[in-house]
C-alpha cells in the first residue's frame, strides 16, 4: 500500500485525501490543529513551517502534497514561502514525490493569449512575484536532484464546500435566494473556472504517474464560458431569477475599507476584466480527460448550496 501525506485539509486538500482513501492508499492529512474528521485517513496537527515536524510526519511517504495557503491573504509574501519550504524539506527527507498546488498569478496579464504552461512568468504584483519565486525554488530543487517535484496549477475555484471564492457563496447562495449576484470585472469576458473535485483528481494523477515529475501542469478544466453565462446557468439550475452586477476597481476599493481581502483582489482584477482562458490540453494528452462537464459541475454545486441552506434554515 502506498503512503501519501497531504498538507492542508481545506477545500482542495480534503478532497485529495478523500480521493486517495477511495483509491486504497494509506493517507495522512496534516493541518494546524489536528482536528477534523477524514474517514479512512489519519489526521495530524502541526506546524508545516517546522522542517523537523514535516520530516517526521512525512517519513515513509511515496508522495507528499502541498495544498496549503497563508492564513492571511494580505500577508502572502511573508507567510506562504515558509510553508512550502517546510513541506519541501519533509518530502526531500522521505525521498517522496512532491506535488504542489499553485494558482495562475505568476503569468500576469496574458493579453489575448490562452494560458499555457509555456508562458513565461510575468508577475505584476507582490503576490504574483511571490508565487513565481516559489515556483523557481521548487524547480531548482528538482533540477538539483533533491526532490522530484510536480506542480499543478488551477484557476478560480468553485464546487461543493467552496464558499469563499470569486465563484463561491456570493454567486451560488445569492442565486438560490433570488438575490443580485455580484462578480468582479467584466462578466462578458471568457473566464476559466476550476471545479474543486477535478483539481483534486489532477493532483492525485500528478502524485501517482512517474512522468509527471519535473514539470508544471494545468489541472483539468472544463469548457470556458463567460462569467455571465455561468451565472445564468446557476440561476436556471437554482430555479430562481436575478441579475448580475460587476465590481470594478472603485467598488473593490470601497469594499476593501471593510474587508482587507477584497482590497487585495484589486491586484489580480485583470483576470476578470480581460480574457482568461486556461489550456489544459497538455494534461489531457498525458493523463486523460478528468474534467467534469461544466453544467454537471455547476448543478452539483447548486445542489450542495441548496442542501446547506436547508440545513441552516
Amino acid at each position: 500500500m502506498s503512503r501519501h501525506v497531504v498538507f492542508g485539509t481545506g477545500q482542495i486538500g480534503r478532497l485529495v485525501a478523500e480521493r486517495l482513501v477511495r483509491d486504497g492508499a494509506e493517507v495522512v492529512a496534516v493541518n494546524r490543529s489536528g482536528r477534523g474528521a477524514l474517514p479512512g485517513a489519519e489526521v495530524v496537527g502541526g506546524d508545516a513551517t517546522d522542517p523537523e515536524f514535516t520530516r517526521r510526519v512525512g517519513k515513509g511517504a511515496d508522495a507528499v502534497y502541498c495544498c496549503l495557503n497563508a492564513t492571511s491573504y494580505a500577508r502572502w509574501p511573508e507567510q506562504f514561502p515558509p510553508l512550502q519550504r517546510g513541506v519541501l524539506a519533509g518530502a526531500e527527507a522521505a525521498g517522496a514525490r512532491l506535488v504542489v498546488l499553485e494558482n495562475l498569478y505568476a503569468y500576469g496579464p496574458p493579453g489575448d493569449r490562452d494560458l499555457a504552461e509555456s508562458l513565461p512568468a510575468n508577475p505584476t504584483s507582490a503576490k504574483a512575484a511571490t508565487r513565481a519565486a516559489m515556483t523557481e525554488e521548487l524547480l531548482a530543487a528538482h533540477a538539483a536532484g533533491r526532490v522530484a517535484v510536480a506542480i499543478g496549477r488551477a484557476s478560480d475555484y468553485f464546487g461543493p464546500g467552496t464558499t469563499v471564492s470569486a465563484l463561491g457563496a456570493n454567486v451560488f447562495a445569492s442565486a438560490l435566494a433570488g438575490r443580485t449576484v455580484q462578480v468582479m470585472g467584466n462578466p462578458d469576458r471568457p473566464h476559466s473556472y476550476s471545479y474543486t473535485p477535478d483539481v483534486a483528481a489532477g493532483l492525485v494523477a500528478l502524485g501517482t504517474h512517474p512522468e509527471a515529475a519535473g514539470a508544471v501542469w494545468h489541472l483539468p478544466i472544463a469548457e470556458t464560458r463567460t462569467t455571465r453565462q455561468i451565472v445564468e446557468h446557476v440561476f436556471t439550475s437554482a430555479g430562481a431569477r436575478g441579475r448580475t452586477v460587476a465590481a470594478g476597481p472603485v467598488a473593490l476599493a470601497l469594499l476593501g475599507l471593510f474587508s482587507p481581502d477584497l482590497r487585495e483582489y484589486r491586484h489580480t482584477l485583470y483576470q476578470f476584466t480581460g480574457r482568461w482562458v486556461v489550456d489544459d490540453s497538455r494534461f489531457r494528452a498525458a493523463f486523460g480527460n478528468l474534467a467534469t462537464p461544466l453544467d454537471d459541475a455547476l448543478d452539483a454545486t447548486v445542489a450542495w448550496f441548496r442542501a446547506r441552506t436547508q440545513e441552516t434554515s
